[in-house]
């Protein structure tokens, strides 16, 4: 049956699949390496610390790695993000002793540059399966692929806080070393080896080659994902789990049901963002949920810092938050995509995603910071900063008259 497939959609399924399942042992880690050193008595800045590498990483790695693609093949950046990805896990397969600050760092750092080659590489597949007359048809397919990973990340942490609680460490970081070897295997035998490759061999100077047009979407990509992260990626899990006294498997299970709804709308967004209707997104849907996600945080930041029915605040607030992050994202994904030029894809969309890995790294960082000094509130605060700041970068993304999607 997959054989008789068009040969488009059996690659397309081939990169999905890939992405997939690097992204459940990608949200598992996350979750498991935030829980596990928070048990053995690490600050929540040490733990915002564990992560810096694997941001820095993914920042260079977006930045090289599109160059990469474009001369070698998406297939070949997709593969070797799939091996890294093995040997980080392998090296936190350790004895406990091993595991100080520097060596899970040295780990981290491999993980993120093997998470940002997958991702840069899955995304900028796409571009090369989809005609460029068929933006309709783009925007679906980019949706469909960002929802779906971000929903298994979701998975990815309820898998993380499980597999802690009821094997450990170790032998957690080992079955999710064994499953991507798998997957690694299928690849290599079935994903074709000229995708993405440019037929221009591009210069290493052209990383920096952009159109004002992707600069600024880039811009507000890094607020944007700095305003997620700030409070979302250590400050949420440990103040679920001190402040309210939810064991493990209810924090990863909660953030992962979270992640899960969020990918859900993100694949939803091009109904949500006018395509029934034959409309494709520019920049002015890119500023009306910008500034709709920046109204939502400072309502969830004011709630939390006056102390009213912080449980309700919190809950609610997060689900709101993200279902209007998810189409904030998922616009993005496509415009990106869009804007890209056809001939070495991958060198625009590492750009804009080294953009992404800077927002995240500022994210993490302030995260743990930001929540030890002062509170969750103060990070939900400055995550409506970002976001003011995404709104108005917003203002300057392209502005296109409505046009008829070819599907």
């Amino acid at each position: 049956m997959f054989s008789s497939l068009d040969k488009s959609v059996r690659q397309y399924m081939l990169v999905t699949f890939n992405y997939w399942n690097f992204t459940i042992t990608d949200g598992a880690l996350r979750m498991l390496v935030v829980l596990y050193f928070y048990d053995l008595g690490y600050s929540t800045l040490a733990i915002a610390s564990l992560f810096l590498f694997y941001e820095f990483f993914g920042v260079v790695t977006n930045l090289v790695g599109g160059w990469l693609g474009a001369r070698l093949g998406l297939n070949r950046t997709m593969n070797i993000g799939l091996a890294l990805q093995v040997g980080a896990l392998a090296m936190l397969a350790v004895p406990e002793i091993w595991l100080t600050i520097p060596w899970v760092m040295a780990a981290q750092a491999v993980s993120g540059i093997a998470k940002d080659l997958n991702k840069m590489s899955a995304k900028s597949a796409i571009k090369t399966l989809v005609s460029g007359d068929q933006q309709g048809a783009l925007y679906k397919w980019v949706a469909i692929l960002t929802g779906s990973k971000n929903a298994l990340k979701g998975a990815g942490f309820f898998v993380g806080g499980l597999l802690l609680s009821a094997v450990g460490f170790k032998a957690s970081v080992l079955v999710m070393a064994g499953v991507l070897v798998l997957v690694l295997l299928g690849s290599l035998m079935w994903l074709e080896s000229d995708m993405g490759k440019a037929k221009n061999k591009p210069k290493f100077k052209h990383i920096f080659s952009k159109s004002r047009s992707i600069n600024i979407l880039s811009a507000a990509r890094m607020f944007l994902f700095g305003a997620r992260d700030v409070w979302f990626v250590v400050a949420l899990p440990v103040y679920l789990g001190t402040v309210f006294g939810w064991n493990h498997i209810w924090v990863g299970g909660f953030l992962a049901l979270w992640v899960i709804a969020y990918g859900v709308v993100q694949g939803m967004a091009p109904r949500i963002t006018g395509k029934a209707e034959g409309k494709v997104p520019d920049g002015s849907a890119a500023l009306f949920w910008a500034l709709l996600l920046s109204v939502v945080t400072g309502l969830i930041a004011y709630g939390v810092q006056i102390g009213w029915q912080p449980e309700l605040v919190i809950i609610a607030g997060l689900l709101i938050f993200g279902a209007v992050f998810a189409v904030n994202s998922s616009l993005h994904s496509y415009l990106i995509v869009s804007y890209a030029k056809g001939d070495g894809v991958s060198l625009d969309v590492g750009f804009y995603y080294m953009a992404n890995a800077m927002g995240r790294l500022i994210g993490t960082i302030l995260s743990g910071w930001v929540f030890q000094m002062a509170g969750l509130a103060a990070c939900l605060w400055v995550s409506f900063a970002f976001l003011a700041i995404t709104t108005v970068i917003s203002l300057y993304l392209p502005k296109t008259e409505d046009k008829a999607i070819i599907c």
